[in-house]
């Protein structure tokens, strides 16, 4: 009998299971919050031979919707060029409602601007591949993006900055 109060005290003394300890984060929602696509040169593009320079821009985005949780968008943006002409444009505005809660800033950072955007960007790589095919273009699939090596080189480049901004030391006679 002894044992089984042992065990009912350590059940009692155990956290809450429905409270977990630390930082929490959650994906709350995805979606598509703008697009479009352009193809200005139709239907002489289609009349020669396809072989466009593709161009690609990636922009990220994130905004406090109130205490804890956060709208990040993520914008990717593809021009197919022949002979200096645009073949197509296409732009995607693909968000997520994100949940953070105990984060410290400089994690809350990293989260919205690396794991966040990677949550996103399939959904984002399979509208833009979408729209394209709708355009009578043929697929296109961008290659995974590594945004933890981005936000590294975008930190990096800022301190950069910071140092070739900051005043020199006087000269001490």
């Amino acid at each position: 009998m002894a044992e089984n109060e042992e065990n009912n005290a350590e059940i009692a003394a155990a956290p809450a299971a429905d409270q977990p300890e630390g930082p929490q984060f959650a994906l709350q929602r995805i979606y598509l919050k703008d697009s479009s696509f352009e193809s200005p040169r139709s239907p002489a593009v289609f009349q020669g031979q396809w072989q466009p320079k593709i161009n690609f821009d990636i922009k990220t985005k994130n905004s406090k919707i109130q205490d804890d949780v956060f709208e990040v968008v993520l914008v990717l943006t593809v021009e197919a060029t022949l002979e200096d002409e645009p073949g197509f444009i296409v732009e995607v505005h693909q968000a997520g409602v994100f949940t953070a809660k105990d984060f410290d800033n400089v994690q809350l950072e990293q989260l919205l601007a690396t794991v966040c955007p990677n949550i996103l960007f399939p959904y984002a790589r399979e509208a833009i591949d979408s729209l394209v095919v709708k355009g009578s273009f043929p697929a296109l699939m961008l290659a995974p993006i590594n945004f933890d090596a981005l936000y590294t080189q975008q930190k990096q480049a800022a301190e950069a900055n910071a140092n070739d901004e900051a005043p020199a030391p006087e000269a001490v006679n």
